[in-house]
C-alpha cells in the first residue's frame, strides 16, 4: 500500500456508435455461438434465446453508456467545515471479466477525506456502477473508481477498496469456489498517513475471503 502511486492513465476511447454491429448481427453472433456449442439455434427452447441475449447484454455492459466523471460534478459545499471521512462500503455489484466474460460479484468499499466539497452518495454508488458495468479486470477497476473520485472531487485522499469472488476460476479452470480477491487503491492520505488508513479499513471490517 506504500508504494507510488501510478500515474492516471486515460483510458481508449471506446468504440464509435457508428462502427458498432447493429442488433441483428449481435443476434446473429449468438446463433453462432449455439451452434459452435452443438445446439439448433433454431428449435423451441432456442428460438428467443438470442433476443434475449442481446437484451441481457445491453444490462451487463450500461456502464459504456454513462460517464463517471459527470456523476461526480453536482457537488454541495454547505458543510459546515465537516472535513472528517465520508465512507461507503458494502456496494454490491456485478461484472463480467474481460478474460473470460463471466461474472465478478462482490462488494466494493469507497472512502474520501472531503477538501471543501462533498458529492451526494447515491453518486459514489453510481460510479462503482458504471465502471462495474463493463468488460473488467478488478484491479483495473479498483483504480478507475479511485482515479475518479480524486480527479473530480479534489479531496484530501481517497479509499477504495474491492473484494470479490471470480467465476472464472470458481466455475472453469482451477475450480475453486469460496475464494475471493481483494484489491485497493489508496491516494492522498489514505496513502501516506497509516493512522487514517487503518482507520478506513476499521470503519469497513477486513476484508475476508467470503462466497458471494
Amino acid at each position: 500500500m506504500n508504494a507510488p502511486a501510478a500515474p492516471f492513465r486515460r483510458e481508449p476511447a471506446q468504440i464509435a456508435s457508428d462502427t458498432r454491429p447493429v442488433r441483428a448481427e449481435a443476434e446473429e453472433a449468438v446463433r453462432t455461438l449455439i451452434r459452435w456449442a452443438g445446439d439448433n439455434p433454431d428449435r423451441e427452447g432456442l428460438a428467443g434465446t438470442p433476443d434475449r441475449v442481446v437484451r441481457a447484454y445491453e444490462e451487463f455492459f450500461a456502464g459504456y453508456a454513462e460517464d463517471p466523471s459527470d456523476l461526480l460534478r453536482r457537488t454541495f459545499e454547505e458543510t459546515d467545515g465537516y472535513d472528517e471521512m465520508v465512507v461507503l462500503r458494502g456496494i454490491s455489484f456485478e461484472s463480467h471479466c474481460e478474460h473470460h466474460m463471466v461474472p465478478i460479484i462482490g462488494k466494493a468499499h469507497v472512502g474520501y477525506l472531503p477538501r471543501r466539497r462533498v458529492v451526494g452518495i447515491s453518486k459514489l454508488a453510481r460510479v462503482v456502477e458504471a465502471y462495474a458495468k463493463r468488460l473488467q479486470i478488478q484491479e483495473k477497476m479498483t483504480a478507475q473508481i479511485a482515479n475518479a473520485i480524486q480527479t473530480e472531487l479534489q479531496p484530501r485522499g481517497v479509499a477504495v477498496v474491492i473484494e470479490a469472488a471470480h467465476q472464472c476460476m470458481t466455475t472453469r479452470g482451477v475450480h475453486k469456489p469460496g475464494v475471493a480477491m481483494v484489491t485497493s487503491r489508496m491516494l492522498g492520505a489514505f496513502r501516506d498517513d497509516p493512522t487514517t488508513r487503518r482507520e478506513f479499513l476499521a470503519m469497513i471490517g477486513t476484508p475476508t475471503a467470503r462466497t458471494y
